[in-house]
């Protein structure tokens, strides 16, 4: 399966370009790569089409704020563009005329909107998972009217001008020739009916906003960025359409001592130059609690210990990253008269590249042990 292209790409535009500039490029290439233009070019008939799609999306401020957020997954789980033979030529000239020309007969049930949390959570709930309660404010069917928008007891009548249809049929002039022009009617605004007495509970618009209480699981393995998707947890769709989807956006707060790499957990570890020379046994910490490390004697600037297991859990896998613990020996800057001379004692100020002669660890160990 061909992969698709960015819509922006194809035709065009910068991703902050506005609707007018959207509309003027468009209509560029649609009459550049029109089929009546290029009789038997498949190539340019399968440009048009891909062009017709992406003006499709772009040109609604919903479906485009979707596809900024989530890509090509984002208007495809909206309910997204369907490929050209799937809106038709009626849909292209939207693009030119501001009307639709799709003959479908009844004003469409509209998917609702996705929405959008954004959730912060502690590194140790990254590692281990963790439930939490979301308040998700949101647009939800209007249960006064059940989503008609009309007040109860009143009838929603079917518009006596486009017929229930939602368009009113024109006829407009193009480079084309004449072709039928389908229009929003103007009557009932494209709903295809009209309410005489509009719901109190919603003022006609068979939706309102509440708040609503949401159980969310965190899988172990998160890492900022994660997205958590709850199907039918967007805005309820318009005139009984399904509703939207709730992406939920994970923030992960930094440790206080550890980093992450993917999986992988990296621990800067701090040692003094005696540690380094003659070794030591450190507690370190770790996602599980703190673990005795053993620096053997001579541990250099850099040098990394591995912890093997000791990482982040795949968020599909399970499988277990490692923890790295990476030395950094600490030469201190304060040095009092007493600890200088101590220094001078082991040698080493030949102001020449360092070569560590024999015995010089056992000369450090007497400085420090002087009084």
């Amino acid at each position: 399966m061909a992969v698709k292209r960015d819509y922006y790409q194809v035709l065009g535009v910068a991703r902050d370009c506005p609707p007018e500039e959207l509309k003027r490029t468009f209509r560029k290439l649609a009459m550049e790569l029109h089929p009546d233009r290029n009789p038997d070019n498949a190539e340019a008939e399968r440009l048009f089409k891909e062009a017709a799609e992406a003006y499709q999306v772009l040109s609604d401020p919903d479906r485009r704020r979707s596809y900024d957020m989530f890509g090509h997954a984002g208007v495809n789980a909206a309910g997204g563009a369907e490929g050209f033979d799937g809106f038709g030529f009626g849909d292209i000239f939207d693009a030119f005329f501001g009307g639709g020309f799709s003959g479908r007969g009844q004003a469409r049930n509209l998917r609702g909107s996705d929405l959008r949390y954004d959730l912060t959570i502690d590194f140790e709930e990254a590692y281990l998972g963790a439930e939490r309660e979301i308040e998700v404010p949101r647009l939800v069917i209007c249960e006064k009217c059940s989503g008609n928008g009309a007040e109860p007891g009143t009838q929603v009548e079917t518009c006596s001008t486009c017929g229930g249809s939602g368009q009113v049929r024109r006829s407009a002039q193009s480079i084309f020739g004449q072709v039928v022009n389908v229009v929003s009617c103007p009557a009932c605004q494209g709903q295809g009916r009209i309410v005489r007495q509009p719901c109190s509970g919603c003022r006609g618009q068979g939706r309102v906003e509440r708040t609503k209480r949401l159980n969310l699981r965190i899988p172990a393995g998160v890492d900022t960025g994660s997205q958590i998707r709850l199907t039918g947890e967007g805005e309820a769709g318009v005139r009984g359409g399904p509703p939207g989807d709730l992406y939920v956006v994970v923030r992960v707060k930094p440790h206080p001592h550890l980093s992450r790499r993917d999986q992988d957990v990296v621990y800067e570890l701090k040692v003094n130059m005696v540690q380094a020379a003659l070794g030591d046994h450190i507690e370190v910490p770790t996602v599980e609690g703190p673990v005795q490390v053993s620096i053997p004697p001579g541990t250099q600037y850099g040098q990394t210990f591995r912890l093997s297991g000791k990482g982040i859990p795949h968020v599909r896998t399970g499988r277990r990253g490692d923890q790295y613990v990476v030395v950094q020996v600490v030469v201190p800057k304060d040095l009092n008269s007493q600890q200088k001379d101590h220094l001078k004692q082991i040698g080493g100020l030949t102001g020449k590249p360092e070569k560590i002669a024999k015995g010089f660890f056992e000369k450090l160990r007497q400085a420090i042990s002087l009084d």
